[in-house]
């Protein structure tokens, strides 16, 4: 949760780089949103690692470390991370003045690894852990199948946008599905650890 968190600040203090900007005007923008572009990037460093540890945590209840499906998710988790900071890393790059191709260079950058996300990032994350969770009783079913389409639709735009070098704003947005379904689980999560805990209660 701390991770959906701080996530959803970075997107509301963050403007994001502009696209279509001249040099003059990257530079002009970097000087205007210089603190908000930071402290953004930090935020939308830190939050992913929250979420990550989440993914661990499910794959650590459904008992399926050992399995196929958990070694997966973990290779997902990892794979989400890096494709996370490398996009962080030029939105950061974007806010240097020198050389003068840098701040044009760093958004045409972002607009590279944001195919990422789509091609194989979140599909490589939700896909195995769909899998762990329809094998498992950590959250209700429905979360499973959820996860499963999440990486469907993903794997699907990676492949339909593939020749589209920047990804429309509506693509671009649909990640916004990945925060709510960490968020809905991690709700789920500790709505069912408080009635377990009540049960047991109950009994003794």
């Amino acid at each position: 949760m701390i991770g959906v968190v701080l996530l959803v600040m970075s997107f509301i203090i963050n403007p994001g780089l502009p696209g279509d900007a001249t040099g003059a005007e990257m530079v002009r923008f970097a000087r205007q949103h210089y603190a908000a572009e930071l402290w953004g990037a930090w935020l939308q460093a830190v939050g992913p690692v929250f979420i990550v540890l989440f993914a661990f945590s499910l794959v650590h209840l459904a008992g399926a470390m050992q399995r196929l499906a958990g070694w997966m998710t973990v290779f997902g988790a990892t794979t989400l991370m890096t494709v996370s900071l490398i996009e962080i890393t030029f939105y950061l790059s974007g806010m240097f003045a020198e050389p003068e191709l840098m701040p044009v260079l760093s958004i045409r950058l972002v607009y590279a690894v944001q195919h990422l996300y789509f091609m194989v990032a979140a599909p490589a994350l939700f896909l195995p852990l769909g899998l762990v969770l329809l094998n498992s009783r950590v959250l209700p079913r429905v979360f499973a199948y959820l996860a499963l389409g999440i990486a469907i639709a993903f794997g699907a735009a990676g492949v339909v946008y593939m020749l589209t070098l920047r990804l429309p704003d509506l693509v671009t947005a649909s990640g916004a599905v990945q925060p709510i379904w960490w968020l809905a689980a991690a709700i789920m999560l500790i709505a069912r650890s408080e009635r377990l805990a009540t049960g047991r209660l109950a009994k003794s």
